[in-house]
């Protein structure tokens, strides 16, 4: 590894996102490390550019074990950690889904994600000034009930407690999660595949993707740029989002490092029962 680079593990290299963030940190200088699900030109041609990549299937818990043990061999000692994984599939109501799919798209969509930072954490670099940085990755449905994505969506809130739970009990570490927003890369196949059971969503998904209301793909790493530069204080624990946040500004920054409670899921509507004693 270069001498005083920062290590960087990406889970899921492979995704849009991930091989993006891959390119761009490899750029940078850093030491690139990470897994992929499916060989491509993209991988060939990451692992060319010098990042070690891994074969890790997140729907099987015995390959994601086997992947964490040979990335701790490859980088003992790592600065960022990334979690790029994501699966809409079963699109489709709770009811109709087959409920192995719908438990296999929770297992890729956070539980083997957890298992992943829970057997890595022991392989980050504590000593540094700002401490590590663990970046998760956010989805819709916290503020409302969206049909067709009961597994995705699930995961995705779950993955957000994870977040503000993992930085209340490791005062060390950075944890973040991010919502791109809507960002033209593979995930939404899955919706696009079957129409009949995306519902409204279908005809959405074809109008965002053919539209330019996207986030731009360089905006969300530019994000996840600021998220490792931040202090704890500024973005432990939090949700920040890509597309309605000021992230990047000196104004938010001296907000969140005096509200404990912004940008983290909380009940709304508290203040009516105290208005109204």
């Amino acid at each position: 590894m270069k001498q005083g680079a920062r290590s960087v593990i990406i889970i899921s290299a492979s995704s849009d996102i991930g091989t993006a963030m891959c390119k761009r940190w490899l750029q940078k200088g850093y030491c690139v490390f990470g897994t992929y699900r499916t060989k491509s030109i993209a991988v060939d041609s990451l692992i060319a550019k010098g990042a070690t990549l891994l074969y890790a299937d997140l729907s099987k818990t015995d390959i994601v074990e086997e992947a964490c043990v040979n990335l701790k061999k490859s980088c003992p000692k790592w600065d960022i950690l990334v979690m790029c994984p994501g699966t809409e599939e079963p699109v489709g109501l709770f009811i109709e889904d087959d409920f192995t799919e719908w438990e296999r798209s929770i297992k890729i969509n956070f539980t083997n994600q957890m298992r992943i930072v829970h057997n890595l954490l022991s392989a980050r670099q504590a000593d540094s000034i700002l401490g590590p940085s663990v970046i998760l990755f956010a989805g819709g449905g916290a503020n409302n009930a969206p049909k067709h994505y009961s597994a995705y969506i699930i995961s995705k809130i779950a993955l957000t407690k994870m977040c503000e739970l993992l930085d209340a009990e490791i005062p060390d570490t950075r944890f973040t999660i991010i919502g791109p927003g809507w960002v033209k890369t593979k995930i939404h196949e899955a919706t696009l595949k079957v129409p009949e059971k995306a519902g409204v969503n279908y005809k959405r998904t074809l109008e965002k993707l053919s539209g330019d209301e996207c986030t731009p793909m360089e905006k969300v790493l530019d994000c996840c740029d600021w998220i490792v530069d931040m202090p704890r204080k500024v973005i432990g624990g939090r949700n920040i989002s890509v597309v309605f946040d000021k992230w990047g500004t000196k104004e938010l920054e001296k907000k969140l490092s005096k509200e404990y409670d912004m940008y983290k899921l909380r009940r709304f509507g508290n203040e009516w029962l105290l208005e109204n004693k």
